[in-house]
């Protein structure tokens, strides 16, 4: 069945259903795409996927209850599931918390989302790109030993939120990207280098600069020592500060602080982070496939400083944390996937990068340790409290100058508190791997944090 039939015929079915319930209105969110991974080794492919597929999820407000449904067939059969699911799921919720489901915003920005030159590069092209990384990567260095991933990948989706309050927005985007890990091997000494990157415009995938960050990280750990524990002054280069703040980004939801899962509730207006700290979400934000003209609700999207010259401005919102507050909504309605609830989350987050380049943010550190990895995210940070105690490498820094690499350390501290020891932020800003949320930081300089080595 066509999409806008099913849908009209799923509203319909609804309304019927719902009968003479109050305060009743039903939305539809469809998001459809398609991705296409290749993986080589030693020349010849060794893992091939295109897939296409998604699906559309329900949601029904049924006497100031929200019910939720999904599905991923769009037929007859489909609608009456979708309609009793939903409204049955209505009929168990409890909580008292006031929903919505919005009727739209007076206007939108227009973004450019979407690259018809990712559209253009074939499959045969995108392979021989993979190809072509592997042979770049084992030619920075005979210690080379072997390429033990090496994947080009593209991506396609369009998504659709429709209601019957008068909402209809839809937005469809793509981008591609490429990863290799190589491993480096001088006699009984190996370590791996890993690096990604990711592009809405195929010609700026530099793979020569992606095959000689990952062969040098490699080189470089193979000497790598363990230093003496104690305090020590930190450079956290912008991948490692971007991966932190991903850890701990959900300290900045209303929806977390509302419910105690936050330091951070009531502290608008409060210095939480040193004054050269700017934190700031730009849904807007150009070459990012995060980027979005409207949130997870359908409302219109816009920039926000969340934390300014340290000051924290606001925390993140949706319709119903805005509503508990009293506050207008930061429009970071997240719904992750069609069949996804709505939570709160950011959009493209990052430390506003200053003009300092990396040498100059060595210089700064003077004598101290250059973090360039950390490890153990998922079981050594608690995302509520914010302490950490993460295994990391990097390098010893004398002088501004980097000097032998170290390994076998261990990186502990709390990211509350690392906010109000930023010293310095360095202006080579870098994001991960975009997914729902894109986190991105410069490097940070950090006036000590704990390290546990020899």
């Amino acid at each position: 069945m066509e999409r806008n039939e099913f849908i009209a015929k799923l509203f319909e079915r609804a309304r019927q259903k719902a009968g003479d319930a109050a305060d009743f209105a039903c939305e539809a969110c469809v998001a459809q795409g398609e991705s296409f991974e290749v993986q080589v080794k030693e020349g010849e492919i060794y893992q091939y996927n295109v897939s296409d597929g998604g699906g559309l999820g329900f949601r029904a407000l049924v006497n100031g209850r929200m019910g939720y449904a999904s599905t991923q067939i769009m037929d007859e059969e489909a609608v009456d599931l979708l309609v009793d699911g939903a409204l049955e799921n209505a009929a168990l919720v409890e909580s008292e918390d006031k929903q919505f489901l919005f009727e739209g915003s007076e206007s939108y920005p227009k973004l450019k989302l979407w690259n018809e030159a990712v559209e253009a590069v074939t499959p045969a092209q995108k392979i021989e790109m993979a190809r072509e990384l592997e042979r770049l990567t084992l030619a920075q260095d005979a210690r080379i030993a072997q390429v033990e991933e090496c994947c080009v990948f593209s991506s396609a989706e369009e998504s659709a939120i429709v209601n019957t309050r008068g909402l209809n927005v839809s937005v469809n985007g793509n981008v591609m990207g490429a990863y290799v890990a190589a491993i480096a091997r001088d006699g009984d000494k190996v370590n791996t280098g890993f690096q990604m990157a990711f592009a809405m415009d195929p010609e700026k995938l530099d793979l020569n600069k992606l095959a000689r960050d990952a062969a040098r990280e490699a080189l470089d750990g193979l000497e790598a020592q363990q230093p003496e524990s104690g305090a020590y002054r930190v450079l956290l280069r912008n991948d490692v500060a971007a991966t932190l703040l991903a850890t701990f980004s959900g300290v900045f939801s209303a929806d977390n602080a509302q419910r105690g899962l936050s330091r951070l509730k009531g502290r608008e207006g409060e210095a939480i982070a040193s004054p050269c700290v700017t934190l700031v979400d730009d849904p807007h934000r150009e070459g990012s496939a995060a980027s979005t003209p409207f949130d997870g609700e359908g409302v219109a999207t816009s920039p926000k400083a969340v934390i300014e010259n340290g000051r924290l401005n606001t925390l993140l919102h949706n319709l119903k944390t805005a509503h508990k507050q009293g506050v207008t909504t930061t429009a970071n309605a997240s719904r992750p996937g069609y069949a996804a609830q709505v939570g709160v989350a950011p959009t493209n987050f990052f430390f506003k990068p200053s003009e300092v380049d990396f040498d100059g943010m060595l210089e700064k550190l003077g004598d101290g340790l250059l973090i360039t990895d950390m490890q153990g995210m998922h079981a050594g940070a608690n995302p509520i409290t914010g302490d950490f105690s993460l295994a990391a490498k990097g390098f010893c820094v004398r002088g501004g100058k980097r000097e032998e690499a170290v390994a076998q350390i261990t990186i502990a501290g709390n990211f509350y508190e690392l906010l109000k020891n930023v010293e310095a932020v360095g202006g080579d800003l870098e994001f991960r791997a975009p997914g729902a949320s894109c986190f991105g930081s410069p490097s940070l300089l950090v006036k000590a944090l704990s390290v546990a080595g020899k």
